[in-house]
């Protein structure tokens, strides 16, 4: 039988890099900041969670802009040394962009953003790799917060389960983690569905810059600003002409609204 001309393969995982022209708007973003917030921080985010930043991009847009994405692009952004920065000691910003960090922008004063940050945290659930903060048993007997057509997964988790008279029931006791040490993503996913969050997400402010008062540090690192040297985190500098080419860093959530 002929094949249909209908009859076209269509591939769900392509999707459209993000190439210069978001890339070159990013950095424009960032320098149309510095003009228009008298403040900014870099802040670091412990248990990363897209969607309680955005929620604070929500909270915060009335006189804020979180940048959360490739750092070395804020870098070029920002300046990454004295002869690249747009305003001084912005190139002090700049070095500290490693890691899982960001920028903040804000109309709020230094001491009104570090009190929140102090006391803002939220609860979420624990991901494979995090260090477990306590040790959770679980007794034998039945698991009536299940459904019966759950307990082939729990079974496939590695929970000592069966159904009793269609209930889910553990027929010994069982320990789903060890309080230090790591989880594995099995664990992770039996703490998500008997609802135990052990993980706390967190911003923490390492260093700030305001048009009032310059650079200031706020939590110590070993980082030289005498060194006009950026480093990105990625062993590599990064050329304007180079932003381009396709990088593996994490794009799961960038600056875009």
């Amino acid at each position: 039988m002929p094949r249909s001309k209908r009859d076209k393969k269509i591939s769900l995982t392509k999707t459209d890099r993000k190439g210069l022209a978001w890339k070159q708007k990013i950095i424009e973003d960032i320098r149309h900041c510095v003009e228009k917030y008298p403040n900014i921080f870099v802040f670091q985010v412990q248990n990363m969670r897209n969607n309680l930043l955005k929620d604070l991009r929500q909270e915060w847009k009335t006189n804020s802009r979180f940048f959360f994405g490739k750092n070395r692009i804020m870098q070029i952004g920002l300046g990454r040394t004295k002869a690249e920065e747009i305003e001084v000691d912005l190139y002090k910003l700049s070095k500290r962009l490693t890691g899982q960090v960001g920028l903040l922008f804000t109309e709020k004063s230094k001491k009104e953003v570090l009190e929140w940050a102090k006391k803002y945290w939220a609860v979420e659930y624990a991901r494979s790799g995090f260090k477990a903060t306590e040790t959770v048993v679980l007794p034998a007997g039945p698991l009536e917060e299940f459904t019966h057509s759950i307990e082939p997964h729990l079974r496939s988790l590695g929970m000592p389960t069966k159904l009793q008279k269609g209930v889910v029931t553990l027929y010994s006791d069982y320990t789903v983690c060890e309080e230090g040490k790591v989880l594995t993503p099995e664990q992770a996913r039996i703490l998500k569905l008997i609802a135990k969050p052990m993980a706390k997400f967190q911003l923490t402010m390492k260093c700030s810059w305001t048009k009032e008062s310059g650079f200031e540090l706020h939590v110590e690192d070993d980082i030289n600003d005498d060194e006009d040297k950026t480093d990105s985190g990625q062993g590599d500098d990064v050329e304007d002409e180079e932003m381009d080419q396709d990088e593996s860093d994490n794009e799961e959530d960038d600056d875009e609204e």
